[in-house]
């Protein structure tokens, strides 16, 4: 199972050094020195890293065979994909591969369904499941521990707690309603 655990970003200096976008919760274990990543697009690679440390907050790699800046620079934007047996879980029983959430079927803590995943989309702030209803509608559940409180992978299940108006419009809370400035009490305009 092939698994996206970078991009390369900017050239670093003059040496062949690249910036990477980190998209792994493992970065010690998937974007060591020594390690070999297949890329997309494919004719890039395979990539052997060759040095790697954290600069300003950013993870800066350097690859074997890349020594200088226009090297780097050929590989901006280029996917790094590790391989990974399919069976293989994240060290913390709170987190998920995306293969292993893709199609599992989401229910409310009442088990009431909702539908099945099609999609985890990865924000800056947190990752969201993209839910395909039964009637082809979506919906977009983010994915934080108070929203997904169960993740069942024997049972093929993801268990979510929705606020109101995640899954019903209708039942949205606005901002205002049932207090000031909703036309009850308040100051009356002049």
């Amino acid at each position: 199972m092939q698994l996206v655990v970078g991009r390369i970003g900017r050239a670093h200096g003059i040496k062949g050094e690249v910036s990477v976008e980190v998209r792994t919760d493992e970065p010690e274990l998937r974007l060591a020195p020594g390690a070999v990543l297949a890329t997309d697009p494919a004719a890039v690679g395979p990539l052997t890293i060759e040095t790697g440390r954290v600069h300003s907050g950013r993870l800066m790699l350097r690859f074997a065979g890349v020594k200088d800046r226009t090297g780097a620079e050929a590989l901006r934007n280029v996917l790094l994909i590790a391989e990974i047996d399919p069976d293989e879980r994240p060290e913390d029983p709170e987190e998920f591969y995306d293969h292993q959430l893709m199609d599992l079927d989401v229910v409310t803590v009442d088990g009431t369904e909702v539908g099945r995943i099609t999609e985890i989309s990865h924000l800056p702030h947190h990752d969201l499941l993209v839910v395909e209803r039964p009637d082809g509608s979506e919906v977009l559940v983010p994915f934080v521990a108070e929203i997904v409180p169960e993740i069942d992978l024997e049972l093929q299940r993801a268990v979510i707690d929705p606020p109101p108006g995640l899954l019903d419009e209708a039942e949205a809370e606005t901002a205002g309603s049932g207090g000031k400035g909703d036309g009850e009490g308040g100051a009356v305009p002049a």
